[in-house]
């Protein structure tokens, strides 16, 4: 029985490749559709082998300004996001205040209710203030939703440092300030990193919440939305393919500089 042998020692690689292949799945879809010309007006069947999509991205009206909207909004509500939960997060692990387990537990309401009924209750909210809902109402909404992120992702975090290596710090002279920018951020830079990417993605990809709040302002996701009822432009599949690519370089890149600080360490 060596098969078997040799199958129960590889089954967890195995098993791993096929997930891995099953989410990678529709990417790779993604990708080869970049480059179909279709016949018609929807980019779902195959019919001959293009580069007219690659040549002109931005050949569909309003798919670039959508898509400049879009990446706008994302990388202010990352900021924000960012910006005010490592705040949260830091507060909520270092110090000890009234109703701390209570604003715990309100922390993770945005993730865990529903995004139609956060979406309407926020539209609700909106209309009763008298905003004009645009670009604005929707940074609002994204920076809401995106906060739990980043606080869960930077909490964890900074419940794993060890304080002995701040109070080093401090015995050796170092103020306050010095002790924060030399010691504690650049521990906890991973995991802020991580709620900033995890907001980024979240904000540039939401639908339902967006629709809700944006009055007459088009993001990308509610672009490739609206063109799904009247024909996909193979560009959208080239905008996705340039996303996909951009995330697995940023990705490889990361993997690079660790090793590289690892082999330093050694």
């Amino acid at each position: 029985m060596p098969f078997v042998t040799w199958l129960k020692r590889h089954l967890v690689v195995i098993a791993g490749l096929l997930t891995l292949s099953y989410l990678l799945l529709p990417n790779v879809i993604v990708t080869v559709f970049s480059f179909n010309r279709p016949k018609g007006r929807f980019n779902y069947e195959w019919q001959q082998f293009s580069l007219d999509a690659w040549r002109q991205p931005c050949g569909v009206a309003d798919m670039c300004g959508s898509l400049s909207i879009s990446l706008q909004i994302a990388v202010w509500a990352t900021v924000g996001a960012t910006l005010l939960g490592t705040m949260i997060a830091f507060a909520l692990v270092r110090y000890r205040f009234r109703a701390r387990g209570a604003v715990n537990s309100l922390i993770f309401l945005p993730m865990a209710m529903p995004e139609v009924v956060m979406a309407a209750s926020l539209l609700t909210l909106f209309l009763n203030m008298g905003a004009q809902l645009g670009f604005w109402t929707i940074l609002i909404a994204h920076i809401m939703f995106c906060l739990s992120f980043v606080v869960t992702a930077v909490k964890a975090r900074v419940m794993s440092m060890d304080p002995r290596l701040e109070e080093a710090a401090r015995d050796l002279y170092a103020g306050p300030a010095q002790t924060f920018l030399r010691v504690t951020l650049p521990i906890a830079a991973p995991g802020i990193a991580a709620g900033a990417l995890l907001s980024f993605a979240l904000s540039f990809d939401d639908f339902i919440i967006t629709n809700f709040n944006a009055g007459s302002t088009v993001t990308f996701p509610m672009f490739v939305w609206g063109s799904a009822q009247r024909g996909t432009p193979v560009q959208i599949n080239v905008i996705g393919t340039a996303m996909f690519l951009v995330a697995v370089l940023f990705v490889l890149a990361s993997m690079l500089i660790g090793n590289r600080r690892n082999r330093q360490k050694a």
